[in-house]
């Protein structure tokens, strides 16, 4: 079945796909990473992947999703029968993301509501953060909240939803990255965590630097989870793919760069040069940040416009993911986009609910040692991306060949980058994400470290 649904133009596509890449991943996981693994040279690392590695994955996804004209759920069966399972696989991953996504933006919206009602120093208390996701009730309101922002957007429709959306949020978005990086550059004693930020150290070059940024790689570039075969199949033949996808990891690495430059001077400045201070997760951005913007002139201020920024790529990542789950229900049945939408806000709500919950009345329930959330994150992140990138790698190289891609690319315009393209997804991909895929498993199951 053809899909009825397009962007109306290739800016639209592009702010769509790149509202989807830029994410909470982008906006505290980069940074962090970032701090952990030397600075510069973890930044220098992931801009060398990314031009390699992540463009090879976006652009046979992308490639996919247009030559098809579906979602992943049909793609892969539309061009082979027999890997139709890839197809159910990548389906899986945003069904499992969606809920417990929208239980941390429902903590974001909390505390844009926070720092717009003054509330600003008591978010920065020690105890906030706990205090509130172990309540019971609080969190699941937030959680809806956030739920049926992103279910109206989508229930638009492709045009009048998400492009219309992506058009609004994204240079808002980039907007207010360059002007909160740019106070939090100037703050007294920022510009040491500028520089540690900036400089390559090649002597922190290590294997697990790699390892961690390739990992934030399916994070940042919203890989192997459907997105991108689903958002390549509204776009139209004659864009041009191989420099939409270009365009796409500019906007995807330029916010989580500006991010680390909003984030690691800031938290310089405040810790007095103290690089564990820049912890991981959402302590980082629920517990540290709130306590850096009551440390600063204006500080309510710029802690309302940094959440507004945050709500804003987490929105757009989330419809993004909600759009993933309505296309291929869509494609599967006869029923209108609204009544899918309703179906998949109120199935993803009733999933939502135990890992919102998990941190309080649930506390008690541990999956593998985790946390329900972070059971959810790990199987979709630590076990389902890198084997879905596999499969698809796979797929493309051995089962219909690399010319499946490339013909495609090649009907809007020239592939300037087909022997790159080629050797990437052919022989370097396949082998580095198996050893992602086997080395965050067993890091995820506490049996090495490091």
């Amino acid at each position: 079945m053809e899909k009825k649904n397009s962007f109306t133009s290739r800016i639209g596509f592009i702010l769509a796909a790149a509202g989807s890449a830029v994410g909470l991943g982008n906006l505290w996981r980069f940074p962090y990473l970032a701090a952990k693994y030397g600075g510069g040279m973890f930044l220098l690392i992931y801009l060398l992947i990314a031009v390699t590695f992540g463009f090879a994955l976006m652009i046979t996804e992308v490639a996919i999703g247009r030559k098809t004209g579906k979602s992943a759920l049909g793609a892969f069966a539309a061009l082979n029968e027999k890997w139709g399972f890839a197809g159910v696989l990548a389906s899986l991953v945003p069904c499992i993301i969606f809920p417990y996504y929208s239980v941390i933006g429902g903590w974001v919206v909390k505390y844009l509501i926070a720092f717009c009602s003054g509330q600003g120093k008591a978010a920065a208390g020690d105890t906030y953060f706990t205090g509130f996701i172990s309540q019971t009730a609080e969190p699941v309101i937030w959680l809806s909240v956030f739920l049926i922002l992103t279910a109206v957007v989508v229930m638009l429709g492709v045009q009048k939803g998400v492009e219309k959306a992506s058009r609004i949020l994204m240079p808002v978005l980039v907007v207010l990255s360059v002007i909160i990086a740019v106070y939090s550059v100037t703050r007294d004693g920022a510009m040491d965590g500028v520089i540690y930020y900036l400089k390559p150290d090649f002597s922190k070059f290590s294997i697990s630097l790699v390892f961690a940024a390739l990992g934030q790689l399916f994070y940042s570039m919203s890989l192997a989870m459907g997105i991108m075969i689903t958002y390549g199949s509204y776009m139209n033949k004659d864009s041009d793919l191989e420099s939409s996808v270009r365009q796409i990891e500019i906007f995807d690495t330029g916010i989580a760069f500006i991010s680390g430059l909003i984030i690691i001077p800031a938290v310089f400045a405040f810790s007095g040069g103290d690089e564990s201070v820049l912890s991981s997760g959402p302590s980082l951005m629920f517990i540290t940040l709130p306590k850096v913007f009551d440390s600063m002139p204006f500080g309510s201020v710029m802690g309302a416009v940094f959440f507004i920024l945050v709500l804003f790529a987490a929105l757009t990542s989330a419809i993004s993911l909600m759009e993933t789950i309505v296309s291929f229900i869509e494609e599967k049945t006869s029923l209108k986009r609204p009544v899918i939408c309703l179906i998949v806000a109120i199935a993803s709500f009733i999933m939502a609910v135990p890992s919102s919950l998990g941190f309080g009345l649930l506390e008690s329930v541990q999956i593998l040692g985790l946390s329900i959330l972070d059971f959810f994150d790990f199987i979709s992140n630590n076990v389902l991306m890198p084997v879905v990138a596999f499969l698809t790698c796979i797929f493309v190289s051995y089962v219909v060949k690399v010319d499946t891609v490339t013909s495609e690319v090649e009907l809007s315009s020239s592939f300037k980058s087909k022997k790159l393209y080629t050797v990437v997804i052919k022989y370097i991909a396949p082998v580095f994400i198996l050893i992602i895929f086997v080395s965050s498993v067993l890091r995820g199951l506490g049996i090495i470290d490091f």
